[in-house]
């Protein structure tokens, strides 16, 4: 009954600065910036809430849990220098172009092809990105369900059916406030959302440490947990080469610079992924992502906007770490109470379902029900931007300059409105796949894909942004469309050849950086038309 009141107060306080962000908005520019008014400490806290997912949420303490180690924390190094290049590279020409979709800046600097592209790209990256990551949204969901009625299984087909349910439900209250609020709506729920996350989290963690603690000191505490952490032989994720502690890796063996090399390119995680792959990587995804950006053009000026994105790479150290804690007390209270880890058919730990397994089967009511409003705020958080951003770019790139060229604002606003309810049906129509996917087959690792669908594609977007902003006379519109194409095929041709074991399979981080570079060197080959040339000399 408590957990119910709790979700219930959520819901409420959503619902509730929905229909008071929306009041007033006469554009499409109020409601997809806010009418560029919102302070840089809602922005930065909105941008942590769109970056924590529901795939964030689950997966990290899962990390934390089966690896029991820092590692994972140490690409918030490149998330922190890709941030401040996008902050000093990126905004400023997005304002200086009085941008709402931030690929109107690539007609600008080369011409319409090259931004149709671009925002193609962008729908379609988007679309499936953030529908496989609804499908982490359903677990929880699920396992709750489970445990309402009773059962610990259901046959295939329930399963699926159950998950289809939640998918639904999450996506379509969230698509009621974002029709209605716009991004002022997205922004300030997003507030409202990145607290009752950082509060639910912290209190598991402190519940965790005193169940834990029992009649112990803190100090004989610290070093119990400390001990139980580092114990190589309790593996029961059978996970091999397991370091517990380690903080940074340079993925280096002292066996010669080619088995060096392909360590660093299969590794998620070492020092040359955190300076160099995390780097590119969030270059691409706050500086050419549509549904990141939105947000920082929603400030007055460009040095609010930097300010935001910058402290928000900040922010994202100790908030990850915060995570990983929490995974790896889950671990240690399942080393000393005896907690049944979830499996799949196949007898396999299912590392996305520990921390909701522990969450609905061993915390007490109330915080349970905390920790479900945590979950729903961070999917319906990452959730209602993207919905906010893909119907944004498909309005403003596609609606306004193909299909209707003169349409007025209120049109605009009516066909923003509808297209973030066509977005999100599409958005539970690819949950709904994924989950059957992963259903179907229970060894599938589902998390990879939803890490790493944007690396595929987001290196050619970066690449020809890099070459717009670092040159002032190569690529044109023709010559974008083959680096483009370039790029995305490297990335494709790489991984074909690591499946199939013929070179050593590319870790997700080093895909964006790969594709940005084969990008921008064969756009580099092409020169940009005096015209638009001297477009960009009046800016």
């Amino acid at each position: 009954m408590i957990d119910a009141l709790v979700v219930v107060a959520y819901f409420i306080a959503i619902f509730s600065i929905g229909l008071y962000a929306g009041r007033k908005q006469d554009s499409l520019e109020d409601y997809a910036l806010g009418n560029r008014s919102l302070p840089w400490w809602a922005i930065l806290a909105s941008i942590i809430a769109a970056e924590i997912s529901a795939a964030t949420f689950l997966g990290t303490p899962g990390e934390g849990f089966v690896l029991r180690n820092f590692a994972y924390a140490q690409l918030g190094i490149g998330a922190i220098l890709g941030r401040i290049i996008v902050g000093k590279l990126f905004l400023k020409p997005y304002y200086d172009y009085k941008v709402v979709s931030i690929y109107e800046y690539l007609e600008k600097r080369f011409g319409i092809t090259t931004r149709r592209w671009a925002s193609v790209t962008f729908l379609i990256s988007r679309v499936l990105a953030s529908g496989v990551r609804l499908y982490f949204a359903g677990i929880l969901l699920v396992i709750a369900y489970m445990f309402i009625i009773g059962q610990e299984s259901a046959s295939p087909l329930e399963t699926v059916l159950i998950y289809i349910g939640a998918l639904t439900f999450i996506t379509v209250v969230t698509s009621i406030y974002t029709t209605l609020g716009g991004l002022k709506a997205v922004v300030w729920t997003d507030v409202l959302q990145a607290s009752i996350l950082i509060i639910a989290v912290a209190t598991t963690i402190l519940l965790l440490f005193f169940s834990i603690k029992g009649e112990s000191s803190f100090v004989d505490t610290f070093h119990n947990i400390c001990n139980i952490i580092g114990d190589t032989t309790n593996n029961p994720c059978g996970v091999n080469n397991l370091q517990p502690g380690k903080v940074f890796d340079f993925g280096i063996s002292g066996e010669g610079f080619i088995t060096d090399l392909r360590n660093i390119l299969s590794s998620e995680y070492t020092l040359w992924t955190a300076f160099l792959g995390a780097t590119f990587l969030a270059m691409a995804t706050h500086g050419t992502d549509q549904d990141m950006v939105q947000r920082m053009l929603a400030a007055k000026d460009s040095k609010t906007g930097t300010r935001a994105v910058i402290l928000s790479g900040i922010v994202d150290i100790p908030v990850v770490l915060i995570f990983l804690v929490c995974g790896m007390l889950v671990f240690v209270y399942y080393s000393t109470d005896g907690m049944e880890l979830p499996r799949n058919a196949a007898g396999q730990v299912e590392q996305m379902k520990i921390f909701p397994y522990f969450i609905i089967h061993h915390l007490p009511s109330g915080i349970r029900g905390l920790l479900v409003a945590a979950l729903l705020a961070t999917a319906m958080g990452s959730l209602s931007t993207a919905l906010n951003a893909l119907a944004t770019t498909a309005t403003r790139d596609w609606y306004r300059d193909v299909f209707n060229p003169a349409a007025s604002e209120q049109q605009l606003l009516r066909a923003v409105r509808w297209l973030t309810v066509a977005f999100a049906v599409l958005l539970i129509v690819v949950g709904a796949i994924s989950a059957w996917y992963v259903v179907m087959n229970p060894g599938a690792r589902i998390l990879p894909i939803a890490l790493g669908i944007f690396g595929y594609t987001y290196g050619s977007l970066l690449g020809v942004f890099l070459l717009g902003m670092l040159t002032r006379g190569r690529g044109n519109d023709f010559g974008n469309v083959l680096a483009m194409l370039a790029g995305f095929a490297a990335v494709i041709t790489l991984e074909i050849l690591g499946s199939k074991e013929m070179i050593t399979p590319i870790a997700f981080p080093w895909r964006v950086t790969i594709g940005t570079i084969v990008t921008f060197a064969v756009g580099s080959c092409f020169a940009t038309p005096k015209e638009c040339i001297a477009r960009r000399a009046e800016h």
